[in-house]
């Protein structure tokens, strides 16, 4: 699964490696068969040279189709999607202290009230002067 940018946004695209001609490392082919938003149809090719230099090609609708027919042939296989394990929160707790008593912050940091004391008798600077 790749992206593809069309109307100022990633769109999820189909991937599929294509078979490299003599003077490339590897080619892939993106095609987004319908935009969300404006309808057009994407097919983008890159690819990468065996000095790292990355070339684009990437042509939008009856061009796109026609395009896509013509590299059908030498479509290798379609690339599935790769999931990464995205941890959800954290284990690690900032502990503090409020009021005397020691709890752990599970998120927001900016609501902490931190080294607060019940203390009725406390003398201010302004009672001082």
């Amino acid at each position: 699964m790749g992206y593809i940018h069309c109307c100022n946004g990633r769109r999820k695209s189909t991937s599929f490696a294509v078979s490299p001609d003599k003077n490339y490392l590897t080619v892939e082919l993106d095609y987004l068969e319908e935009c969300p938003v404006c309808g057009h149809t994407v097919a983008q090719l890159t690819r990468i040279d065996f000095d790292n230099n990355i070339s684009i090609c990437r042509k939008i609708n009856e061009k796109a189709r026609k395009f896509f027919q013509n590299l059908q042939t030498s479509i290798l296989y379609k690339k599935e999607a790769e999931f990464a394990r995205v941890q959800a929160y954290s284990k690690f707790y900032l502990y503090y202290s409020e009021f005397g008593i020691k709890k752990k912050c599970y998120s927001n940091l900016s609501t902490l009230k931190m080294g607060l004391f019940e203390d009725k008798n406390l003398i201010s600077s302004h009672t001082l002067s």
